[in-house]
């Protein structure tokens, strides 16, 4: 008697592994249960045709084509993004919370590197037609070594991945760090801290 229920528990047990739920695909995500219809344009996105426009301070720029611009992605658990970069653009650091992330060099030559959680560096130089694996939630980041244009195409294991870039999120969060946290974190004092603050602070 007690052989079979403790296999018939543990089945139970098999079972709710099996069949539970996926990770978190968003950070919040409110069913609509009403809708049912759908057509081509939910399956569809042009977006990634063409450069982005990387005159900005980092000299990147980062086009997503996820769930939230091609709605028949949900559930799928895949979406893309191009990345351009100016001579000697910088995709900062920065991390996937839900995905593991594959790029491809469309054209250019990039330095591009993860770390891991035992803080080793992983990095390689790759041009046009070579491919580089960043590993789920692991800090990395892409730099343009040549005074040329370059791009890539990411590819993830998300509808939505999800980003932090570091530096943005320690000291742009709103509210605030506090700016004792972040001083005594970097090693530096509260006017650097407030420097930093003010140069990431979100453009009006």
């Amino acid at each position: 008697m007690v052989a079979t229920v403790v296999t018939v528990m543990s089945f139970a047990v098999f079972l709710g592994v099996v069949s539970a739920d996926p990770d978190m695909l968003q950070d919040v995500c409110v069913a609509d249960l009403a809708s049912t219809t759908f057509n081509e344009t939910d399956f569809f996105f042009a977006g990634l045709a063409k450069p982005g426009l990387t005159n900005n301070t980092l000299g990147s720029l980062v086009t997503a084509a996820n769930v939230e611009e091609i709605p028949g992605l949900n559930t799928l658990g895949v979406s893309l993004a191009r990345i351009d970069y100016a001579p000697y653009g910088l995709n900062p650091p920065h991390t996937h919370p839900r995905a593991t992330e594959v790029v491809f060099v469309l054209y250019g030559e990039l330095y591009i590197g993860f770390i891991t959680t035992a803080n080793v560096l992983v990095a390689k130089t790759i041009k046009a037609g070579e491919i580089f694996v960043f590993p789920r939630g692991l800090v990395h980041f892409q730099k343009n070594v040549l005074d040329a244009p370059a791009a890539v195409i990411a590819a993830f294991n998300s509808q939505l991945p999800g980003v932090q870039a570091i530096a943005t999120t320690l000291f742009a969060a709103t509210p605030p760090v506090p700016d004792d946290v972040l001083a005594m974190a970097f090693q530096i004092d509260a006017q650097q801290v407030e420097m930093i603050k003010a140069k990431l602070a979100p453009k009006s």
